[in-house]
């Protein structure tokens, strides 16, 4: 009996209080575990997206904005403008060369000023590289015996004509555009049937006139310069950059005579008496245009403040250069995020992240209960002890308050132990992700589904905080109802206790 006594004691005084402690370790490192990877997984596909759409942006489709070189040269007078860039977005029946056909978006750009605005750059695929991925033991990534020719062709969008040495405009599919690439395991792309870089497409593309009708279809052959990998699947499986002024030309946005109405049946006598067709004259010049003018923000200056400048200076733009322009009113404006498609897409995984959150926030609550349960049977054990401090003076709040202080102190060291678990456990996911893969065949972050060939392993130092915090509340709201049932009981009934 008197051992069993002792026992019990033991257990509700020292076991007991560490089984608490190891639920509130075990229930924020979860908590912190979901909320830093998954948040990690959200920033990654922030960053991707921002990839090859700048800050902001003033779009016109189809007509297009004339005398966007203006319009550039304005924004980026301002101060919160830190670069501009033109570009032509539109759809295009691609024929690869094996002879399957592909619909893609197809986007002009100027690559130097559009790695100024989107750090192009950093996105081509097929570029040297110096060490090779973390889990290319073998080194069968093929950057890694690359020059750098694929990548200096793929920033210019340009690649030299083997024949005549000429100069010539280039495209730059995503990386799984033409299917022709396969993503190992370890995080790399190996070309599946034959290297991109050195194959050739078919482009056509139909042109549309201002007033919207379609005027012919123009068809083109181009090298593949490179390969891009913004980190957004539906932007790497659909869209190729082609130089700006080939696909104007293709679309009939290029610079061009303006010439002044006429009968194009009138005929004329030239000077040797023979009936010639009346020839049209040239009145001016019509403008290049192009469908979206990309901004990239200045240092410290957000992308919606980037949206707003962009707005007082179109209205500007659109006032000097008169009725030949969009009007202000009909002009989409927007920041990257609020851009169609990606808008919804990163909503979306923002819902996921706080539900996920919030699902094992809940799952938490457990600590609440496990504390309840544990100081409960404190409260029970210690009754004698309780007595003998109301007897001696303490009053009912000092007794409740030391109950509490136990479950804060608990909620503190649990906290405490259960960001340090889910700090180690997050810096090191990657290697425990490849020794669970060696040791058992398990893989549960596939880079063949994510598209990202590493774990997110980043601890947000705010949302440490935020969960440690809630590890010490939960603890102490689990101390509250203990700490008022020892403040309520009577001192002499708890003396005669045995």
């Amino acid at each position: 009996m008197y051992q069993a006594l002792l026992t019990r004691r033991y257990l509700t005084s020292r076991v007991m209080p560490l089984l608490a402690a190891l639920a509130v370790m075990l229930c924020t490192a979860m908590v912190l575990i979901v909320w830093s990877v998954m948040s990690g997984f959200l920033g990654m596909l922030l960053d991707s997206g921002r990839t090859l759409m700048g800050d902001a942006a003033i779009t016109w489709p189809v007509a297009g904005i004339p005398y966007y070189e203006d319009l550039m040269d304005r924004l980026e007078a301002r101060p919160e403008i830190a670069a501009t860039t033109p570009t032509l977005e539109t759809l295009g029946l691609i024929g690869l060369p094996d002879g399957s056909p592909e619909i893609w978006t197809l986007i002009g750009v100027d690559g130097p000023s559009y790695d100024r605005v989107t750090s192009y750059a950093e996105t081509l695929w097929w570029k040297p590289i110096d060490k090779p991925l973390p889990k290319d033991r073998d080194r069968e990534d093929l950057r890694l015996r690359l020059s750098n020719q694929y990548y200096d062709e793929g920033l210019a969008l340009t690649e030299q004509d083997l024949e005549t040495g000429d100069e010539k405009a280039a495209v730059v599919p995503g990386i799984w555009a033409t299917g022709y690439n396969r993503r190992d395991i370890g995080g790399w792309t190996n070309a599946r049937f034959r290297f991109m870089p050195d194959a050739e497409l078919t482009i056509s593309v139909l042109p549309i006139s201002q007033r919207g009708a379609a005027i012919d279809v123009a068809a083109r052959r181009f090298p593949i310069a490179n390969e891009f990998q913004s980190g957004l699947y539906e932007v790497d499986a659909n869209t190729a950059l082609i130089r700006l002024d080939a696909l104007q030309e293709m679309l009939d946005m290029n610079a061009a005579d303006r010439v002044e109405a006429f009968d194009p049946f009138a005929v004329e006598i030239d000077e040797e008496g023979n009936e010639t067709f009346v020839q049209p004259k040239a009145v001016g010049v019509e403008p290049a245009r192009v469908t979206t003018v990309m901004i990239r923000a200045a240092d410290g200056v957000t992308p919606q403040v980037a949206r707003d400048v962009a707005e007082d200076v179109y209205e500007e733009f659109a006032a000097v250069q008169g009725m030949e322009v969009p009007d202000p009113q009909f002009v989409r404006i927007y920041t990257w995020e609020q851009r169609d498609g990606v808008r919804t897409f990163i909503a979306a995984v923002k819902k996921e992240l706080a539900l996920t959150v919030a699902l094992f926030g809940f799952i938490s609550l457990t600590a609440v209960f496990l504390v309840f349960a544990i100081f409960w049977s404190m409260v029970s054990d210690k009754i004698k002890d309780i007595g003998i401090l109301r007897a001696m003076g303490a009053s009912k709040p000092g007794v409740a308050w030391i109950f509490i202080r136990y479950g804060a102190a608990i909620g503190v060291v649990g906290s405490i132990l259960g960001g340090l678990a889910a700090w180690l456990i997050v810096s090191n996911i990657n290697p425990i992700h490849d020794w669970l893969g060696t040791a058992f065949g398990l893989t549960v972050w596939d880079p063949e589904i994510y598209y990202f060939p590493q774990i997110p392993n980043k601890v947000d130092p705010i949302a440490a905080l935020l969960v440690m915090g809630g590890g010490v509340l939960f603890s102490v709201i689990g101390a509250i109802a203990p700490a008022i049932k020892a403040a309520r009981m009577d001192p002499v009934r708890s003396l005669r206790f045995e």
